[in-house]
């Protein structure tokens, strides 16, 4: 098992990267999924929210409502600091255990973590990692045109993540999608072969 970190800012395409990849035969670990799955009710980080946040957070059917949270947080460092204390420990274990399951087989491992840090490299065995780029105003357009952003909002949260430069300074490999899907695809066809090629198997089985 080779075990890859992906990451990127928001609006630079790492979810359509990861699907590429699953497509080449990649397993995908993806904290977003895992972050929605660890505060549905009954999970680790759902009655602590509710706690921290207030029942404000719910929805109608009595699910969190992940964006009322992160309009809660967006500007409030301590309470930013708190979400991230409740989830960020489950995510990291659940992803762990994730990894872990697939140890003895033959797969590449495709750890999707919008905030990679240098100590994941160890804390969760990545051979490598993979940085999906694109300048900022390609990312902020998209937010807009795809994902239905206010542009001040789409600036904002782009302003307040790490900048390009640092997520930059991590890469073993960036994919450069500032352009179309085809060369995306492209991209991604060149990013498989180097990922073959560190792992040593240019014959790898789709198993």
């Amino acid at each position: 098992m080779y075990a890859i970190g992906l990451t990127g800012g928001i609006g630079a395409g790492k979810s359509a990267v990861a699907e590429l990849l699953v497509e080449k035969g990649a397993v995908l670990i993806d904290a977003d999924e895992i972050a929605r799955d660890v505060v549905e009710p009954g999970a680790a980080g759902y009655e602590a929210l509710i706690e921290r946040f207030g029942d404000g957070i719910l929805d109608s059917s009595g699910l969190v409502d992940r964006a009322a949270v992160a309009r809660l947080v967006f500007d409030d460092k301590k309470a930013l600091a708190d979400l991230n204390a409740i989830t960020h420990p489950a995510i990291g274990v659940e992803m762990i255990q994730r990894r872990n399951a697939l140890e003895h087989t033959d797969k590449v491992v495709i750890m999707a973590i919008p905030l990679l840090k240098p100590e994941h490299r160890e804390a969760v065995g990545l051979g490598a990692v993979v940085v999906v780029d694109c300048p900022t105003e390609i990312a902020i357009e998209r937010l807009v045109s795809l994902r239905g952003f206010d542009r001040q909002d789409a600036m904002a949260r782009v302003a307040a993540q790490i900048s390009r430069e640092e997520r930059l300074a991590g890469a073993d490999y960036v994919v450069d999608n500032s352009g179309s899907l085809q060369e995306l695809s492209i991209q991604v066809d060149g990013l498989w072969e180097w990922i073959l090629n560190e792992r040593g198997d240019l014959q790898y089985n789709r198993r």
